[in-house]
């Protein structure tokens, strides 16, 4: 029976809607959509959404490299002085490129146990924010931190019903951009989607 339910468990991870995100009028940067749907009893949330930019990834993963010395984690997609943003073949090889760094990672058991893994797939929380976290420096727990991200997000799942039937009244003025890469204020709510089954493969 143990083994049965092992061969059940299972972690689809989505990196999506890449949108730019301008920091001022001089820098703006990408930011992707991360999805996260689960059975697994490692994850505090069986659900997530949270957004998160390349360089929150070059920081994820020199930590857990930190903590697992003797583990040879993947790469992340090269950064490269050519890439630009408004060039959507560089954004989707690069968006690829994590998505498939992600997978690799959750297939690792060691790695999964990193809590601050959990709190950059589970949380909006900044670098700082997770190591203060991981460390024993803040009020909440890693926990805590997921569970009331989550509850500010509400939108697992009981909403998401509700943003079906008010879809075409609801968005038609908050994305104007179809390709999904113009600019958004929308740092909370991210538009998850309860089911991943018709999204890119």
């Amino acid at each position: 029976l143990i083994f049965i339910m092992h061969l059940q468990e299972f972690v689809t991870v989505l990196v999506r809607d890449p949108r730019i995100q301008k920091e001022d009028s001089w820098h703006s940067y990408i930011d992707y959509e991360i999805f996260i749907h689960t059975n697994s009893i490692c994850f505090t949330r069986k659900t997530s959404c949270v957004r998160r930019r390349y360089r929150e990834f070059v920081w994820l993963r020199q930590r857990l490299q930190s903590n697992a010395v003797l583990i040879q984690l993947p790469e992340l997609p090269s950064r490269t002085p050519f890439f630009n943003m408004n060039n959507p073949n560089h954004v989707d090889h690069r968006r690829q490129g994590l998505q498939e760094f992600l997978e690799k990672i959750l297939q690792d058991a060691l790695l999964l146990s990193d809590s601050r893994l959990h709190l950059f797939l589970q949380t909006q929380l900044s670098p700082e924010d997770m190591e203060a976290c991981v460390s024993g420096q803040t009020k909440y727990s890693v926990a805590d931190a997921i569970l009331s991200f989550a509850s500010l997000n509400r939108r697992f799942p009981i909403e998401d019903e509700e943003e079906k039937k008010g879809k075409n009244n609801a968005d038609s003025d908050s994305e104007s951009s179809s390709s999904g890469l113009g600019p958004s204020d929308d740092s909370i709510s991210c538009g998850c989607k309860a089911s991943p089954a018709s999204e890119e493969s």
